[in-house]
């Protein structure tokens, strides 16, 4: 048995202009996005809302101190949290919809069952986390020293809207980082034991589309991104959507000690792991749905099934080129203690492997990534 819904409604719309009007936007609506969003595309629009800038509590992903501060500035009678933003500005606002006595580390942890009394409209700034149609947020305990994710179905937006014009201006380092998280959504979602056929069509979709963009890219130009943001905007939310349902796995969970320890960007992070844990699945399992997603690829970069993985590798690269663990001061001697903090901490995305991967096996990629 299995029951595949869309949890939160997706809108399209050309501009902000045009989304304001129709959702009529008031006084007891909270924007919270970044100060360098809000001047050129909201600041003009003249809304009544509520405004705060996410960056005014601190730079960089999520962190439980951040969240504490923000949410101690939200209006009382706030009834609408608009995120318009990438994932940082996104995670942040599925918790602040959450009303109650209790602080960001007791959520992460698990001490308190948070009860959402706001509604929550979703404007994704960048083409790579999905989170506007996921149930997922991460988030840095600072005090425990760790990046815990958290799952639950009142995260979901109420409401996803997609304004392509929103993502057009977005410098090009982080439409890299992102597209390529996009991309690593698709493919972990394709290969988990939870995938079915609804989740993989937005799996195939999302690869079809990315791949199409970045072989655009190698062949116009890094700035030419722009001319496909529409399609890369619609491929992140295609896999956000097919994550959403059947989940990441092992790269997303390996990263995360390379983000919360060296602050790498999730999508960079994500990158490094990723042609090492699919090296890794074909070396245990070489048979078995793995090769479906070489066939995927052959068949969107025209080449053959033996070449598709190399050849995808390759071409990622020429979208964001990707340095050895080393040169972030890493040493091989912290690889047993990362594999130890994901094998604790990451379950709810090891589950989701393609193979099963022990102790050694992960030493072993971090190893070889080094």
């Amino acid at each position: 048995m299995y029951e595949f819904m869309l949890h939160s409604s997706i809108k399209g719309y050309a501009t902000f202009q045009e989304f304001a009007q129709a959702e009529e936007l008031r006084e007891n609506d909270l924007i919270i996005t970044n100060e360098f969003i809000f001047d050129p595309f909201i600041k003009p629009c003249g809304v009544p809302c509520h405004t705060l800038f996410q960056e005014k509590y601190g730079a960089g992903e999520p962190n439980d101190e951040m969240i504490d501060a923000i949410r101690a500035d939200i209006p009382q009678d706030t009834a609408r949290i608009i995120a318009v933003g990438g994932g940082t500005v996104i995670d942040i606002a599925k918790v602040l919809t959450f009303t109650g006595d209790w602080n960001t580390e007791d959520i992460f942890m698990g001490r308190v069952v948070p009860h959402k009394s706001r509604r929550l409209l979703v404007i994704p700034t960048t083409c790579g986390t999905g989170s506007e149609v996921t149930n997922v947020t991460i988030c840095e305990l600072r005090g425990l020293k760790t990046k815990k994710g958290l799952a639950l179905d009142t995260m979901y937006a109420d409401c996803a809207i997609l304004i392509p014009e929103m993502v057009r201006t977005l410098p090009y380092q982080f439409f890299a980082t992102s597209s390529i998280d996009a991309l690593i959504h698709a493919v972990e979602s394709y290969l988990s034991p939870k995938a079915i056929a609804h989740s993989e069509a937005f799996s195939e979709k999302a690869i079809d589309l990315i791949v199409k963009g970045y072989r655009y890219v190698e062949a116009h130009g890094a700035q030419s991104w722009t001319e496909q943001a529409e399609q890369f905007l619609i491929a992140s939310n295609f896999a956000g959507i097919a994550f959403g349902y059947a989940g990441c796995a092992a790269v997303h969970a390996m990263s995360y000690p390379l983000g919360g320890k060296y602050h790498i960007p999730h999508g960079e992070a994500n990158q490094l792991m990723f042609a090492a844990v699919l090296r890794k699945y074909a070396e245990k399992q070489p048979v078995g749905k793995l090769n479906a997603l070489e066939a995927i690829f052959a068949k969107a970069l025209g080449v053959s099934v033996e070449q598709a993985l190399p050849e995808l590798y390759r071409l990622m690269e020429t979208i964001l080129a990707r340095k050895p663990l080393r040169e972030y001061g890493m040493t091989l001697e912290e690889f047993p203690v990362f594999a130890d903090s994901v094998i604790e901490g990451q379950q709810r995305l090891l589950k989701n492997n393609y193979v099963a991967l022990t102790r050694e096996d992960m030493i072993e990629i971090y190893n070889s990534c080094h």
